[in-house]
């Protein structure tokens, strides 16, 4: 039997819900109800209340740094994933001829943070997929000595196929910056941001937290490369150094307050915070094995009613998302919803998120309800 590593019991709203869609967005843990009454009296607290805030958000940064096995010096807090694909785009040296190598089956923050580069010469290759399958060797096929980064997403939204980080960071060898955004492996699979020079992630979905946060890991070699393209007291060494008066000339801070030009979200930083307490208490293998255990059974009960999975099968390349075909997509998720199971349908897909409040017997339920819907 599977069982739930976190009851569902621990979460708002699903006692009778079938919660399957922590991929799309996750169900909040009653437990950060406290953050908010925490927050609020830490906020009216004056200089010592925003100090303390502060100090937790250095505790998240640990927490940070060692879900992702890099330093916490080098995690900042953004306010999307989208910006951290941006601040590469923005802030790097581009010359004409180079190339960003990602794919065609890639989520648009990705796929599209280098949109405005092409006015300058530089050429967008997307490699295609090949029935739904996006092979590392083919990404690193298209690298060549004019290739600047290769940017990928470690969990496909699309099929929820994990890609080998170790593979693609052979690309690094060469000078390439490899970017990845985690959103759809952080808090589910282990994320080995120490072999990327940038990964990014949402914090809303797999890490239980909400909008508003995403953190982000830069690597030396990629700070060195790329300029700040945004700036405040925050990034800026304006005290000691100035008073009140500001100067034609002010140096900017090192990670991670270079990406930190102002003051972080800090209020969903301490929902965060609570979140990886959480998570962590558990350990990332085993919440890991915990979700492709689960992904299994529900790939194995999608193939024996008929339908076509395109999630891949070997274990190392599963996560949390288990995706079907349904030219319906949309209409099986409201369906489902009909019957209280929680689903994501898009694009021609029907994507099954199962994570730490899912057991066997939510598949299960999924399995009983969705030969009649389909």
């Amino acid at each position: 039997m599977i069982n739930p590593l976190i009851p569902s019991e621990e979460f708002v709203g699903l006692d009778d819900v079938t919660h399957l869609c922590t991929g799309g967005e996750a169900p909040w843990l009653k437990s950060q109800e406290e953050v908010y009454t925490r927050f609020s009296r830490l906020k009216s607290a004056g200089y010592a209340g925003r100090n303390e805030i502060y100090d937790i958000g250095e505790i998240c940064r640990d927490r940070m740094g060692s879900l992702w096995h890099v330093p916490p010096s080098r995690v900042a807090f953004m306010s999307a994933a989208a910006e951290g694909m941006g601040l590469l785009a923005r802030g790097m040296d581009w010359r004409q001829g180079d190339n960003v190598v990602t794919t065609n089956l890639e989520f648009p923050s990705v796929a599209y943070a280098w949109k405005n580069l092409v006015e300058q010469g530089v050429e967008i290759r997307m490699i295609p997929h090949r029935d739904w399958r996006v092979y590392e060797d083919d990404l690193l096929g298209a690298v060549d000595d004019r290739t600047r980064i290769l940017a990928v997403s470690q969990v496909s939204f699309y099929t929820g196929q994990n890609l080998d980080l170790l593979r693609l960071s052979k690309a690094r060898e060469k000078g390439v910056l490899l970017a990845v955004d985690a959103t759809h492996a952080s808090g589910v699979v282990d994320v080995r941001a120490d072999l990327t020079d940038m990964t990014v992630s949402s914090s809303y979905k797999w890490m239980l937290a909400t909008h508003g946060v995403a953190p982000c890991y830069l690597s030396e070699q990629a700070e060195h490369q790329t300029r700040a393209s945004s700036f405040g007291w925050h990034n800026l060494a304006v005290w000691p150094a100035q008073g009140a008066e500001r100067h034609s000339e002010v140096d900017e801070k090192p990670m991670p307050e270079l990406l930190e030009p102002g003051n972080p979200a800090m209020l969903v930083v301490m929902h965060l915070e609570r979140a990886l307490e959480r998570l962590q208490a558990l350990g990332i293998q085993q919440v890991q094995n915990h979700a492709r255990d689960l992904s299994e059974l529900v790939s194995e009960g999608l193939e024996a009613a008929g339908s076509t999975v395109i999630s891949p099968t070997e274990r190392s390349a599963r996560s949390g998302n288990t995706c079907f075909q349904a030219d319906d997509a949309k209409g099986v998720e409201n369906r489902l919803a009909e019957h209280d199971v929680l689903a994501w349908g898009e694009f021609g897909r029907v994507r099954i998120s199962t994570h730490v409040h899912n057991s066997r017997k939510d598949v299960e339920r999924l399995l009983d309800v969705l030969p009649g819907i389909l």
